[in-house]
């Protein structure tokens, strides 16, 4: 479990994203907010407080009596989480002798005493001192907060989060930085990080100081530095800004930027021509953009060489950029929501389930496949259990019903009559509701359809509304990612 590691991938639970460590069991030695500070641990020897030596991290008193300790952490951005680091560095005759982690998912305002239905995503693993333990998760969930426990007491420097952000994208307006990290960006490419990661760049809030920004050496040479950042999701750009606060000596002369869909060379577009900026200012571009269709990748260009706090790429998703993710949210849903999502597209609870626990779905082509496939091996008893979730054909149903009927709704009342009578018949002879793909046909349509089905034996009708069904499915797949 111990091998391995994510931290490539941003630190969820970071102070530096907005982390907050929420309760502890017990802080007596050294407190519970330590263990999510930005920096590494650093150890003092000769460093003591009035309740023993001080150490750079949580520690707990000697446990006298049955049970262990915990810590619980909100993360600063929700997300999937891949790969976690405990630390306990400096920590050699104090450590724990094991831990475990859970997990949950709950609103951001939400209270310790709050916090329910956690799942355990590390099991109950032994520790050493003086070590970075690196553990590898795979659990395609959202989560929001985690709880660290320890058994039974002891000294952890750091506690690491490594993950992939998974927004609320309803907690958003029309407008999202398609830059931010807790949006799901990343920085993929740098020129150069010689004095500061260009990850932070992308961070929450404004910069705290030259150390949370990108700053890269002196350029000596031709040429300039540049950062590659892939967008949370499709979109256009429509706001640029560009913050060099704290940079006074050392920023860049200019800034330029251009996009792309798949952040090839030779696929760059130039969105922002080079632009001046100043020292410990924040810019703002919007009318100097040029527009283009949607981009997936954006490369800021920095002239020669220098230091920039925070860059904010405001804009809107395209529709493939809102597919992505709403896709991106369905996957990482709780198994719960995920499986009535999934009975909205289709009643059969063994489909629902199967498509539930068959996530991640890497895209929508996927996502269809994987629906193909699992209607494919459903018995007639899940057919005919997709089939009662229906409404018959002019009759009212939920929201995606009557859009599929919406033709239905504006029919003759001789064409509803002749509906009803036969839906009636329909139903006598065959046990179900007849089952149609509505979208797109007219109410004279499907009841010629109807009086054609009918007349069909058992066997043949009941796989002809099996493949209506199927493809009633696939189309609110697409509805459910296009809300």
């Amino acid at each position: 479990m111990s091998v391995g590691s994510c931290t490539d991938l941003p630190d969820l639970a970071g102070e530096h994203v907005g982390g907050r460590v929420l309760a502890s069991s017990d802080e007596f030695f050294a407190e519970k907010e330590n263990l999510i500070k930005a920096g590494d641990p650093i150890f003092i020897r000769d460093q003591y407080t009035d309740r023993g030596k001080w150490m750079d991290g949580w520690e707990t008193r000697r446990r006298r009596f049955p049970g262990h300790d915990w810590v619980l952490v909100r993360l600063g951005i929700p997300g999937v989480i891949h790969g976690v680091v405990v630390d306990t560095r400096f920590f050699t005759g104090n450590y724990p002798e094991q831990m475990w982690l859970e997990a949950c998912t709950a609103s951001p305002e939400a209270g310790a005493e709050e916090l329910t239905d956690w799942v355990e995503i590390i099991t109950r693993s032994s520790l050493r001192g003086d070590t970075l333990h690196n553990f590898q998760v795979s659990h395609p969930q959202r989560f929001t907060h985690v709880r660290l426990n320890i058994f039974p007491d002891g000294g952890v420097a750091r506690l690491r989060v490594h993950g992939e952000a998974s927004p609320d994208w309803l907690r958003y307006g029309q407008e999202i930085d398609l830059a931010a990290a807790e949006c799901g960006a990343r920085v993929v490419d740098s020129t150069d990080r010689h004095y500061g990661h260009p990850e932070n760049l992308i961070m929450p809030g404004p910069g705290r100081s030259m150390a949370d920004g990108w700053e890269t050496r002196r350029r000596r040479g031709a040429g300039h530095d540049w950062a590659t950042v892939r967008l949370a999701v499709e979109g256009i750009v429509d706001r640029v800004e560009v913050d060099t606060s704290h940079f006074k000596g050392n920023y860049p002369d200019a800034c330029s930027l251009e996009v792309s869909l798949t952040g090839e060379e030779g696929s760059w577009t130039e969105v922002l021509g080079q632009c001046k900026l100043q020292a410990h200012t924040q810019h703002a571009f919007s009318q100097e953009l040029v527009v283009t269709p949607g981009a997936r990748f954006a490369r800021f260009h920095i002239y020669p060489d220098g230091g920039v706090s925070r860059l904010r790429l405001f804009g809107h998703m395209t529709e493939q950029g809102r597919l992505e993710a709403n896709l991106a949210a369905l996957n990482a849903a709780p198994q719960k929501q995920a499986l009535a999502d999934f009975l909205r597209c289709c009643g059969s609870r063994v489909w629902a389930g199967a498509m539930a626990v068959g996530r991640p779905h890497p895209s929508l082509l996927a996502l269809e496949k994987a629906a193909d496939s699992v209607w494919s091996h459903c018995s007639r008893e899940d057919w005919l259990e997709a089939f009662s979730a229906h409404p018959a054909i002019g009759q009212r149903g939920g929201a995606w019903s009557r859009e599929e009927q919406s033709s239905a709704a504006g029919a003759s009342a001789e064409t509803l009559r002749q509906l009803e009578e036969l839906n009636l018949r329909y139903r006598e002879k065959f046990g179900y509701t007849f089952i149609v793909c509505a979208t797109g046909r007219t109410a004279n349509e499907m009841l010629d359809i109807l009086r054609r089905r009918i007349e069909n034996d058992a066997e043949s009708e009941i796989r002809n509304a099996a493949h209506e069904q199927h493809l009633i499915a696939r189309l609110r797949l697409r509805k459910l990612l296009s809300a």
